[in-house]
């Protein structure tokens, strides 16, 4: 069995679950409705001077969650800090509240961080969603830090078709709403799918996706924080990659 996640003796954790966090998915699908009036979606970040990207997998079974975060330098994305943390799993799988299966162990790790992010790209929606408070919108509102969404997958929504170059997009709209943008970071490969998660605006959120993409199709910071979850022979022994 692996080790469940537990905070180190001299570490006092910065992030916590509320008290009511949800137990169904109806209260789950609630508190989505109440806290998408709360996202902000035009720009309020401090100087960017370190971005980070999160990978969440599940093993055991899909009975514990692993959560790998990787932390860059901006803009040169040189490895500053990362961690890997495991949890139990006790939400259960449901299209549209993968945060509640996610955000427990991703809250784990960032509080293994010596160095916190100035943004954090995650791996899913922002507000492209249906009910417009995707994993990236959550987990700006609960930790404070501007956040984006950038899924490779698209959940809701549609688009015209994206030219095959490099930084072209067309806006994803739902319901009259541009709730995002379907973008190509390379020729050739399969579109991602943007959106502001907190405390960022569309246009900002494409600016930062592009500049943390180098010489693949996924950003940087995703890449190395999925390079970090796949080797690990001990989750609290990981070197800098």
């Amino acid at each position: 069995m692996l080790p469940v996640y537990a905070f180190p003796d001299s570490t006092v954790p910065r992030f916590t679950l509320p008290a009511d966090w949800p137990a169904t998915p109806a209260a789950a699908q609630a508190l989505q409705a109440q806290l998408a009036a709360q996202v902000r979606t035009v720009d309020d970040l401090p100087p960017v001077q370190a971005v980070a990207g999160v990978d969440v997998g599940f093993v055991e079974n899909n009975q514990v969650a692993r959560a790998a975060i990787a932390v860059l330098s901006y803009p040169d994305l040189q490895l500053q800090d990362q961690s890997v943390a495991y949890l139990p799993v006790d939400f259960p799988y449901i299209p549209g509240l993968l945060s509640f299966r996610e955000i427990p162990v991703i809250l784990a790790a960032l509080n293994q961080l010596t160095q916190l992010p100035d943004l954090l790209l995650c791996d899913g929606q922002g507000i492209a969603h249906p009910r417009r408070c995707g994993i990236a919108c959550h987990l700006g509102l609960l930790t404070g830090i501007p956040a984006i969404g950038v899924a490779k997958s698209r959940l809701v929504g549609h688009h015209a078709p994206v030219p095959d170059c490099r930084g072209a997009w067309q806006p994803l709209t739902d319901r009259g709403e541009v709730i995002g943008a379907a973008l190509r970071t390379r020729p050739g490969t399969n579109l991602l799918y943007v959106s502001p998660g907190h405390r960022i605006s569309l246009a900002t959120s494409i600016t930062y996706v592009l500049q943390c993409t180098r010489h693949y199709r996924l950003p940087e910071t995703t890449r190395l924080a999925h390079k970090l979850a796949s080797r690990r022979p001990d989750p609290y022994q990981c070197e800098l990659l």
